[in-house]
């Protein structure tokens, strides 16, 4: 689609998934903004994930509403914009839904345990510590059929990954 995208996007999934990377070449791939999800994490968020301490609803709200902020402005001004969000509940992707935008997009990024403990071995200099991969994927509720989400396998390179969400209609 290119210049004048204003879809809304989410790039979902748990941590060591690719939400970083597939976003910004999404958005690159359309010419939109990309917004890195963790950036929007208030300090004290950080520190609790930094100390192994995992997440809960409460400490995910403010966030989460952040994120649903960059989404409704985007709507309002018209523009597209690809963010990277967990979204690990769908009590999450609603709120991003009812306080960001009805007509945002969830593209799940999935894979094996193997795989994600394998990506996140190999993490450097990501506040993220391998050891809250059991919590999130405790914590994970997958797309339910109704909510659309397009579900992409990690398994394939990110260009391979990109590209078929362009095909798709991003």
């Amino acid at each position: 689609m290119g210049a004048g995208n204003t879809g809304l996007y989410v790039i979902m999934g748990v941590s060591g998934s690719g939400k970083s990377l597939i976003g910004a070449k999404l958005a690159a791939a359309l010419h939109i903004d990309f917004v890195e999800g963790d950036d929007l994490h208030p300090p004290e968020n950080v520190k609790r994930m930094a100390a192994g301490v995992p997440l809960t609803d409460d400490n995910r709200r403010g966030w989460l509403l952040r994120i649903a902020d960059r989404l409704h402005a985007a709507q309002r001004a018209r523009i597209g914009l690809v963010v990277s969000c967990s979204a690990l509940k769908r009590s999450y992707r609603d709120l991003l839904r009812s306080s960001g935008s009805a007509d945002v997009r969830f593209v799940y990024l999935t894979g094996s345990r193997e795989l994600l403990a394998e990506r996140l071995a190999t993490r450097r200099g990501h506040f993220m510590p391998a050891s809250l991969l059991e919590s999130q994927l405790a914590t994970l509720e997958e797309p339910a059929p109704d909510e659309d989400a397009w579900v992409c396998d990690i398994r394939d390179p990110p260009d391979t990954i990109v590209a078929d969400l362009v095909r798709r209609g991003a």
